[in-house]
Parts: structure tokens; C-alpha cells; sequence
């Protein structure tokens, strides 16, 4: 096919609120060169990661929760400073419309998606990884430029483009969370934030490994998180049972940091890959350690444990809970309403082109 020299997307324009988000309809469509794939976007994603990454929440110098913006940031992405205009979107689900000289492995037609992180180890990056719509550009366009070796193929999934495109970021870290907390059948599991993408993921994937999941959320909200296969709903606020879990499941931290470690059972397994509640918490090392328990930071996910994923959509085994769909041009709304909890689950992007797909 003959590819058009312009794309519609957002840009970043700075850190800061909405308005750093600017539509442009002039973007360059990117080419594919040595171990690229070039794919039409299908749909994509809202994340925490997304707004933090605008927000700059991600600079040491920022303490508060992650809705608080700070627009003298300097140094706010995942691993650092970023280079502005940048097109953001971890969360992609895609069509491949040309590859570079050197890709034999994908072509023209096939649906493909990627996790948001990628192991990138050198001198000059120690994060270790590189992310989608962070250290180079993502999802929030008409086309994407990913490398061919951390996409994978979904063409074959019985999920919809915008099921997809939930997938990545909610179920592949609540998938690495699952997998460095050591969760596995009959065990006691305490997920937090539990009506979010990740939360609500972390609940399905490990009542389908036989945990027996508890999860904290709002009243509103209960039922659903129960759906996916929790067995206990915490209402947000209410006291938290300690001495009962394996495992704990993190993504608020915040002021109940030190309920959630007072909830592990002696031995037990806290596992973290978000701080919506505040990134400052206050621990009692000798609950820690005394009580010889384990504490995993969780942003990457192994290869194997994001194929095992990807082999499970492919096979239908997991279904995300999708709220609602914005066109692109919208996110500034969608992203509000993502902050603004209304929903549970996740909320989805689409390009124009695929806005007018829908609408016939």
C-alpha cells in the first residue's frame, strides 16, 4: 500500500495539564528502517502512565499523589528527561503496514500489539528499559514505529481492537506483579485500587491461577470487581484485615502503605507498580523485617511472562472490562474521566480513521 507522507496524532508539547496536549493533523508518518515495524493504529489505551509522563510525576523532585501537576519539571519521564514534541500512548493495538529491510518475522495485515516497556540495558540508560510514548513515540497517532522484537502477534485473538488495546499495560503489569509476588493457586491475595485496569486485571488473572482474591475498592463498585473474581470487596477506607494475605497487590500506596504491610501474613509478598494514593510513605522496618517480609518493585515485565499473556489472549482466555471509547481528538475528556475514577476498568482511544469505521 501507498502510505501518506502526514499523520493525525497528539503531541506533547511540555509537562503540565491538557493543555501541553496539542492535535496535530501535519505529523510525519515515520519509516520503518533495521528491525522496525510500521503499524496503523487501531486503538489505544488511557494509563496512570500516560498523565504521570505529562505531569512530569515521574521527576524525584514531585511528592504528592499522581493528579498534582508541576509544570517547572524538567526531568519527568520514566527514565528522565524527555525530548518534547512527543507522541505519547503505551498502550497499542495495531495493524503492520510496513516493515523495515531486515524483518522477516512480520508483514503487511497482521494485528500486532507490545508491551509498554522494553529492556533497553546500557551506560546511558539506568532504568534499563525504554517505554512506548516515553522514550520514544507511541500509540496516540493514525501510525506507530515499534521494533519487531517486543511486538507480538494477536491477528488470531477473538478480542475486538479496543479489547486489545486494554491489554498491554493493566494486564501485563498486573501479569509481572502476579509473577514477582510468587501468586499461585490457594493462596490469599489483597489487591488495591482493584476497580482500576491494573487492579481489575491483577483480580482475574489470579482468581484464574485459584487465588482467592480480596480486593479494595468503592461500594459502587463492588459488584464489578467481585465479577472478575474476587471473592471479598473491602470497601475504600474501611479497615483492613492483618495477618491474613500471601501477598499484596499495589498500585494506591499513599497513607495505607502501612496497613497493607500490617495485612501480610509473616513471610508474605507485597508487590508495588503504582503510587496513585502518594508516592511517600512512612514503614515500620522492623514490621519488614522482623516479620521477614518481601517487597518487589514491579515496572518490567519478562519476556515469558508477557508471551504467556499474549498466548492467553490468543486463546480467549482473558476478557478486559473496556468502559467506554473516545475519539482521539478527545483526550483531554477521556483522560479527566480517568482521573475522575467514574469508570471501572479502562477507557480507550481511536484515530480518526478507525472513529469512522465505527460510526458506519
Amino acid at each position: 500500500m501507498t502510505l501518506p507522507a502526514t499523520m493525525s496524532g497528539v503531541t506533547l508539547t511540555r509537562h503540565g495539564g491538557p493543555e501541553a496536549l496539542e492535535w496535530r493533523d501535519d505529523l510525519s508518518v515515520p519509516v520503518p528502517g533495521a528491525g522496525q515495524v510500521l503499524v496503523k493504529v487501531l486503538a489505544a489505551g488511557v494509563n496512570n502512565t500516560d498523565i504521570n509522563t505529562r505531569v512530569g510525576w515521574y521527576a524525584p523532585e514531585v511528592t504528592g499523589a499522581t493528579e498534582e501537576t508541576d509544570d517547572e519539571v524538567k526531568a519527568g519521564g520514566w527514565s528522565g528527561a524527555l525530548t518534547f514534541p512527543l507522541i505519547q500512548g503505551g498502550d497499542l493495538c495495531g495493524r503492520v503496514v510496513a516493515v523495515g529491510p531486515d524483518v522477516t518475522q512480520f508483514e503487511p495485515g497482521q494485528r500486532v500489539t507490545c508491551p509498554i516497556n522494553q529492556p533497553r540495558p546500557n551506560a546511558d540508560n539506568p532504568v534499563g528499559f525504554i517505554a512506548l510514548g516515553s522514550e520514544y513515540d507511541g500509540a496516540f497517532a493514525e501510525y506507530c514505529l515499534v521494533f519487531a522484537r517486543d511486538l507480538y502477534d494477536v491477528t488470531g485473538s477473538p478480542l475486538s481492537d479496543v479489547e486489545i488495546a486494554a491489554i498491554p499495560c493493566a494486564f501485563g503489569t498486573a501479569a509481572g506483579l502476579l509473577h514477582r509476588a510468587g501468586v499461585a493457586s490457594g493462596m490469599q491475595v489483597l489487591v488495591t485500587g482493584a476497580s482500576g485496569g491494573v487492579g481489575l486485571a491483577a483480580v482475574q488473572l489470579a482468581a484464574k491461577m485459584g487465588a482467592e482474591v480480596t480486593g479494595i475498592a468503592s461500594a459502587s463498585k463492588a459488584q464489578t470487581v467481585r465479577d472478575q473474581g474476587a471473592a471479598t470487596v473491602i470497601e475504600r477506607g474501611a479497615p483492613i484485615p492483618e495477618n491474613r494475605f500471601d501477598c499484596v497487590i499495589d498500585v494506591v500506596a499513599g497513607d495505607i502503605w502501612p496497613a497493607l504491610i500490617e495485612a501480610l501474613k509473616p513471610g508474605g509478598h507485597y508487590a508495588v507498580a503504582g503510587a496513585i494514593g502518594g508516592a511517600m510513605v512512612t514503614a515500620d522496618l522492623r514490621r519488614i523485617y522482623l516479620r521477614d517480609i518481601t517487597i518487589h518493585g514491579c515496572t518490567f515485565q519478562p519476556p515469558a511472562v508477557f508471551a504467556d499473556l499474549i498466548a492467553r489472549v490468543n486463546a480467549g482466555q482473558l476478557r478486559p472490562l473496556v468502559s467506554k471509547t473516545y475519539p482521539m481528538t478527545e483526550i483531554g475528556a477521556a483522560q479527566a474521566d480517568f482521573q475522575s475514577k467514574r469508570y471501572v476498568g479502562k477507557l480507550v482511544l481511536l484515530p480518526p480513521a478507525e472513529v469512522s469505521d465505527a460510526a458506519e
